[in-house]
């Protein structure tokens, strides 16, 4: 319902009953949003297109769009409708809450619904502003309220920073793989982990085998001592000296400028590491704001808990849990004609928090190797009942993630810790 509407009833005027319906009180601002301009597209509730304006995305902008829309309105309210709220139309959209007006979020695919519901689709911002008008106006009383609150936003900045960090790391450790390859044949014998502390240090200082010349099995291993934690012997630096001989000399001209192309992938590595803990650093401080306990559950870091919170946002905007796995799209869709169908599995919904369920659902029925330990036997023994129910492994792990979706939903309404049930070593083993 609108904030300002309490309720689309008639009202009773001189012993008679005014038949305007409350739609008719509105006129309809639909905006198309980029970074640098918005397309804003006003209609009556008759879907007359009343207007079109243009404006910059900057703030002495906002108030010029705003007094053309109450000049167009009238004595009518308008009513505004973004899709992006959390991105470019964050700004626009905090203006104008700010400012008393009704702010509803669009969901893209409603646009893009109403885009192609017609016989010839077009692309343009007029008349995708023009769509988003449409939706509002047709479902206006199911959009929800905007609400970009910053918490929520800050904490979806920082999770998409450390993620673009991820992955440059990922970029750089495959640039690493492709100049080793030229210079050390053999190189993914000398360390499990190509990146490892150990690893930098002996890239770094050895890029190529020229670099080893005159250096015994001891001195390598001084080397390799401090970085490993005294893990790395004698034997591995006899190992790693054995593995550079039987592979030859690799020297070519201007074996300096890639010796130092490898230096420089080290050090790059090496920066975006420290650059990973201080954002993980800012991550636990603002979890703490919001008082979450989500760390308690098995398998759950402040990444994994961050990333929920950031896929989630305000849990008070789902009623229930069932809102909340239809957003990450975990609940089933039924599809059915003629009073004939079934459920299936969802591929809508929002994929990111999706990834997230997924991931926690396999950490919940992993089983430690050698002491074949459950991490949760509660989540483990769930799992294969359900398999002995005829459910597949996606299946039954749809069911973790659904009843992750559970747990999680009242851990954060309630702001409660998890409590691991007591369940019989046998039944999960």
């Amino acid at each position: 319902m609108l904030q300002t509407e309490v309720a689309c009833v008639p009202a009773m005027i001189n012993g008679g009953v005014d038949k305007t319906h409350y739609k008719q009180n509105h006129v309809y601002v639909g905006l198309d949003l980029h970074k640098e301009t918005h397309t804003a597209v006003i209609i009556d509730c008759w879907n007359e297109k009343l207007d079109t304006i243009v404006i910059e995305n900057k703030p002495s902008d906002f108030t010029k769009l705003l007094n053309k829309a109450k000049k167009i309105a009238g004595d009518l309210t308008p009513v505004f409708g973004l899709e992006d709220v959390h991105g470019y139309g964050r700004s626009l959209a905090v203006f104008l809450i700010e400012k008393g007006q009704v702010v509803k979020e669009v969901n893209s695919a409603l646009s893009y619904s109403e885009r192609m519901s017609y016989p010839t689709t077009k692309k343009s911002d007029d008349w995708d502003a023009y769509c988003i008008a449409a939706v509002l106006l047709r479902i206006l009383d199911k959009l929800p309220d905007a609400n970009p609150q910053d918490l929520y936003w800050t904490i979806k900045m920082i999770v998409n920073r450390r993620d673009a960090i991820v992955k440059a790391v990922t970029t750089l450790t495959n640039q690493l793989h492709g100049q080793l390859a030229y210079h050390y044949p053999s190189y993914k014998k000398f360390f499990n982990d190509v990146n490892s502390k150990t690893a930098l240090v002996f890239w770094e200082k050895y890029p190529s085998p020229h670099h080893l010349t005159g250096v015994t099995e001891e001195d390598l291993a001084k080397v390799l001592r401090k970085p490993s934690h005294n893990c790395c012997s004698t034997r591995k630096a006899k190992e790693i000296l054995d593995l550079v001989e039987s592979d030859g000399d690799t020297t070519r001209e201007y074996q300096e400028s890639r010796d130092f192309i490898i230096q420089s992938i080290v050090r790059d590595i090496r920066f975006k590491a420290e650059e990973i803990k201080m954002v993980e650093k800012e991550m636990k401080s603002l979890l703490k704001l919001l008082d979450y306990k989500l760390e308690t559950i098995p398998g759950v870091d402040t990444v994994t808990a961050i990333a929920l919170v950031a896929g989630i946002s305000d849990i008070k905007r789902f009623r229930n849990a069932d809102k909340l796995a239809r957003f990450a799209g975990i609940a089933p869709v039924n599809f059915s004609s003629a009073g004939k169908g079934k459920d299936k599995k969802s591929k809508q919904g929002n994929r990111e928090l999706y990834a997230v369920f997924y991931f926690l659902a396999i950490q919940q029925i992993q089983v430690a190797k050698g002491s074949n330990l459950p991490r949760n036997p509660v989540f483990l023994e769930y799992y294969k009942r359900k398999i002995s129910e005829g459910k597949t492994k996606i299946q039954a792990l749809v069911c973790v993630m659904r009843r992750l979706v559970n747990i999680i939903y009242g851990m954060m309404k309630n702001k409660s810790e998890y409590v691991m049930p007591i369940v019989p070593l046998k039944e999960a083993v």
